[in-house]
């Protein structure tokens, strides 16, 4: 808040933690640092958010009668009075920089508390309300302004907390008896609130339309829109898709963080997607060859665009034209042509694919092979000169093949074309503000595949759960691969069409690191827990 800022304009976070801790021993205080101290949730709920803002003070722990809060000044015995009466009851005081103080108000918890007071009226009275919202969205707007209809004020403020809790999209699910909204974060849905009443369904779905601008009337078919929203200075873009269901419309909001991504972007390379090292050196050398075919894949929502991307920012030149073909381009890199599919107007990956290759490109990539017809053209364009970048959906490596085969692909020339397949998924990091060394039991052990005299002793790491991760464990993804040579023994057998099996066998004698074995070594390094692998691959203990 900007008048919390302005308090210490100047004074670095050294003087501000001495400036502090000489207060608590004037006024025989605690200091405490926040930095280090686990909030107990339920008594930061207990105490009105605006109060929490306006006092600029945070509730630490339940004594009894007595509440202990943490405060940036304890000389203002007036305030500290006022917050007592307010509460209903005394106080301890400790002392914490204000700006570790206004730094955890700002957090997932105060967003929260934000979100479930805009709902508390929802059950007793709602003032509908078509108004377009101001584009900007800030805590300060959402904590003051009292006559805002409640629900404009609900879905600014779920719109805002979802952004507060990095999530990428938002979901509104209705049910026969209530509406349920959800946020996904780090890849995994978590409820975003308490379900809402049924009879509000409408009016929150409609209020989405009129921001989307779509059809308040229409309830029967598919809709997509889009809005945008000013947070933090920037401009970010939300994809609304509106679906009926059997007990009424559902919602989903992707968030599309732009400016933030193509900043990203422009700086991203192969080292912060999560290879291993000889993983990296290997794929780093089929990026560079001068012609050939690079496949990606793995379901939808595992990074495959974000390892190509960073691929080509790797390797584009302004002495090479790369050009691009997706559905949709949903992040721009400079430098690089890149092409949206249109379906409606006719122009389809294949379509646009033949119009490309008339571009003279020297590098392509094709967002997705679908179908044979955009496959054979891709295929003909490795074997002419050009590098291919492309993705297919697909549950490893192994099965990459026998996809494309079934496509009705030639396969002497697929195979020819090949320069390796990449498969990936994305596995949550465990929060490193609350990481604590676990052991865990010999039958967990026994049911993940590991051998027990190995890791018996082993300190797993995995999060307790704090404000920063939302209570989760867990803080941003990682992910894990395994990378397939087209070397020529592989070929061979791929040549005479030996089962996946046999392929399998051949690429593990040579070296090849699964997607199961690259997960475990995310666990030996601390990066992620074995109950978060166990979710993410197969259990494959005798392979």
């Amino acid at each position: 808040m900007a008048t919390e800022i302005a308090v210490l304009p100047l004074a670095s976070e050294y003087d501000e933690t001495a400036n502090a801790q000489s207060l608590a021993r004037r006024y025989r205080c605690e200091f405490i640092d926040l930095k280090h101290y686990k909030i107990q949730h339920e008594v930061v709920r207990a105490v009105p958010v605006d109060l929490m803002f306006r006092y600029n003070f945070v509730p630490l722990e339940q004594m009894d009668d007595r509440l202990v809060i943490a405060v940036a000044d304890p000389s203002r015995l007036m305030i500290l009075d006022e917050i007592s009466g307010l509460l209903g009851q005394r106080i301890i005081t400790k002392v914490a920089t204000l700006t570790q103080i206004t730094d955890l108000l700002k957090k997932t918890e105060q967003s929260q508390r934000v979100l479930d007071e805009a709902t508390e009226g929802l059950t007793f009275d709602v003032i509908p309300s078509d108004e377009n919202s101001d584009e900007n969205i800030s805590i300060e707007k959402l904590t003051s302004e009292e006559d805002i209809s409640p629900i404009i004020r609900l879905v600014d403020t779920t719109i805002f907390t979802a952004l507060e809790r990095r999530a990428s999209d938002i979901h509104i699910e209705t049910y026969d008896d209530s509406l349920h909204v959800k946020y996904r974060i780090d890849g995994v849905l978590q409820a975003a609130m308490a379900p809402i009443a049924r009879e509000h369904h409408q009016t929150i779905l409609s209020r989405i339309k009129v921001m989307s601008e779509l059809d308040i009337a229409e309830r029967r078919v598919p809709q997509d829109g889009r809005f945008r929203v000013r947070y933090k200075g920037r401009l970010i873009d939300f994809r609304v898709s509106i679906m009926p269901t059997v007990h009424g419309e559902n919602a989903v909001l992707r968030v599309l963080d732009k400016e933030s991504m193509s900043e990203k972007f422009s700086k991203l390379t192969l080292d912060v997607v999560g290879f291993g090292e000889d993983d990296l050196y290997r794929f780093r050398r089929y990026i560079r060859e001068p012609y050939g075919m690079v496949l990606v894949t793995g379901p939808t929502g595992s990074g495959k665009t974000t390892t190509l991307y960073a691929a080509l920012n790797e390797i584009k030149s302004d002495e090479d034209k790369i050009i691009t073909i997706e559905d949709p381009v949903e992040y721009q890199i400079r430098g690089i042509t890149q092409i949206p599919v249109n379906e409606k107007k006719g122009l389809t990956f294949a379509r646009g694919l033949r119009s490309i290759l008339r571009h003279d490109p020297d590098k392509i990539l094709v967002g997705e092979i679908r179908d044979q017809e955009t496959a054979q053209i891709a295929i003909n364009s490795a074997l002419t000169g050009h590098l291919v970048f492309t993705t297919v959906h697909a549950n490893n490596v192994v099965d990459v093949l026998g996809r494309f085969l079934n496509m009705g692909v030639e396969v002497y020339n697929f195979v020819s074309a090949l320069n390796c397949i990449l498969a990936q998924r994305l596995v949550r990091l465990t929060c490193d503000f609350c990481a604590r060394p676990v052991k865990h039991s010999e039958e967990l052990l026994i049911q993940s595949g590991l051998h027990v005299d190995e890791w018996r002793d082993f300190e797993f790491r995995e999060g307790a759960g704090c404000i920063e991760c939302g209570g989760t464990g867990f803080r941003g993804r990682t992910a894990i691969h395994e990378l397939l040579d087209l070397t020529d023994p592989i070929r061979e057998i791929i040549l005479e069409k030996k089962p996946a099996s046999e392929v399998r066998r051949l690429a593990k004698a040579e070296g090849m690191q699964f997607l199961r074995e690259s997960a475990i070594d995310r666990v030996k390094r601390g990066l992620t827990s074995l109950r978060e692998i166990n979710k993410v691959t197969f259990i494959e203990a005798n392979r």
